[in-house]
C-alpha cells in the first residue's frame, strides 16, 4: 500500500516538475520581447482569480496583519529576488545552466539554517555543501568565461528562494497561511506596476495568452507537487525536481537551440550528487532536527502555487 503510494506521489511530483519546466520555457521565451518586471507584473496579476478562489478554502477568522512583520518584510524581499532573478536568468542565458545554478538552492538552505534555524551541521553534510558550491563555480567557470549579468541573477535567485524558504520554516507554525502567500503576490503587483510606465511594452493577445498559462503552469504545477508530499515521502519526492535537467535539455534544443556543453554538465552532476547525498543524510532521523532541504517543496520564483501546501495542508488538519 506504501509502494503505490510512493509511486504515486513520485508522478504527481514528475508532473509538476514538467509544468514548472514548461513555465520556464514560455518565460525565456517571452522574455525575448519582455523585461522580467512585466512578466512577473501580469503572472502575478492574472493569478490573482485563481488563488482567490483557492484561498476561500482558508477557515481561520483572523486579520491579514501578519505576526512577524519583519520576517514577512524579508521575505516579501526574498520572492521577488528569487522571481526576478530566476525570470532574468531565463530569458538571457540556456535553460540547464539556470537550473544548475537554481539546484544550489537547497545547499543554501542548509547553510542559511545554521544561523536562522539553529541547525548544527555536521562534518559530511558540511563537505557535501562545499562539494555542492565547487559543482556551481564548474558551471560558472569564473575567470575562464566572462560572467554576465544572468549569471549573478541566477545565483541572486537561489539565494533568495533558499531566504524565502528558511522564513517560512521559521514562521510557518505562527503565520496565517493567507499571509504568507498574499504579501509577495502584493507587493509584486505593487512594485511591478510601480515600474510599468518605464518598462511596458504593448503585448498581443498571444503574448498575453503565453502570461496567462505561465500563470496557470505555477499554480496547478505547485498543487501537483503538494499532492506528491501528501502521497509520499519527502525523500521520494524531493528528488524528483532534478527531472527539470531533462526537459531543460529537451526544451533548450528543441525551442531555443540550446546545447548543454561539458562543464555544465559536470557541474549539474556534482550539484545533484551533493544534494541527493544531503537529502538522504537528513531522511535519517537522528541526523538533522530541521531536515532544512528535504522539507523545502516550493519554488518561490515560480508564483503563488507553490506557496499553497500549507493552506491545503491545514484545512486537512480542520477536517
Amino acid at each position: 500500500m506504501r509502494t503505490t503510494s510512493n509511486l504515486r506521489g513520485a508522478l504527481f511530483a514528475l508532473l509538476g516538475f514538467a509544468l514548472f519546466s514548461t513555465h520556464d520555457a514560455i518565460v525565456k521565451h517571452l522574455g525575448g520581447e519582455y523585461t522580467a518586471f512585466q512578466i512577473i507584473f501580469f503572472r502575478t496579476l492574472m493569478s490573482f482569480p485563481l488563488v482567490t478562489v483557492m484561498l476561500m478554502h482558508e477557515r481561520t477568522g483572523a486579520t491579514l496583519r501578519p505576526k512577524h512583520p519583519w520576517w514577512i518584510t524579508l521575505r516579501v524581499a526574498s520572492d521577488m529576488v528569487a522571481g526576478a532573478g530566476a525570470f532574468y536568468a531565463f530569458s538571457v542565458l540556456p535553460l540547464a545552466q539556470v537550473y544548475a545554478m537554481l539546484f544550489a538552492t537547497p545547499l543554501l538552505i542548509t547553510v542559511l539554517a545554521i544561523p536562522l534555524l539553529g541547525e548544527t551541521v555536521r562534518l559530511r553534510r558540511g563537505i557535501a555543501v562545499i562539494v555542492g558550491l565547487i559543482g556551481v563555480l564548474i558551471v560558472l567557470r569564473p575567470g575562464a568565461v566572462p560572467m554576465g549579468l544572468g549569471h549573478l541573477a541566477a545565483i541572486a535567485s537561489a539565494l533568495g528562494g533558499a531566504t524565502s524558504s528558511i522564513i517560512a520554516r521559521k514562521i510557518g507554525h505562527e503565520e496565517r497561511s493567507v499571509v504568507i502567500l498574499l504579501y509577495p503576490m502584493m507587493a509584486n503587483v505593487i512594485v511591478m506596476g510601480a515600474l510599468m510606465p518605464f518598462v511596458y511594452v504593448p503585448m498581443p493577445v498571444i503574448d498575453l495568452g503565453g502570461m496567462a498559462l505561465v500563470a496557470v503552469f505555477a499554480i496547478v504545477a505547485g498543487l501537483c507537487t503538494i499532492m506528491a508530499y501528501r502521497h509520499a515521502e519527502a525523500m521520494i519526492v524531493a528528488p524528483m525536481q532534478y527531472s527539470q535537467i531533462l526537459w531543460a535539455a529537451f526544451y533548450g534544443w528543441l525551442f531555443f537551440h540550446e546545447k548543454i556543453d561539458g562543464y555544465t554538465l559536470l557541474g549539474i552532476v556534482v550539484i545533484i550528487g551533493s544534494g541527493l547525498y544531503i537529502l538522504f543524510r537528513e531522511s535519517r532521523g537522528a541526523v538533522s532536527e530541521n531536515r532544512p532541504v528535504s522539507t523545502t517543496r516550493q519554488r518561490p520564483d515560480a508564483g503563488p502555487g507553490s506557496r499553497l501546501g500549507a493552506i491545503f495542508s491545514r484545512n486537512k488538519a480542520v477536517e
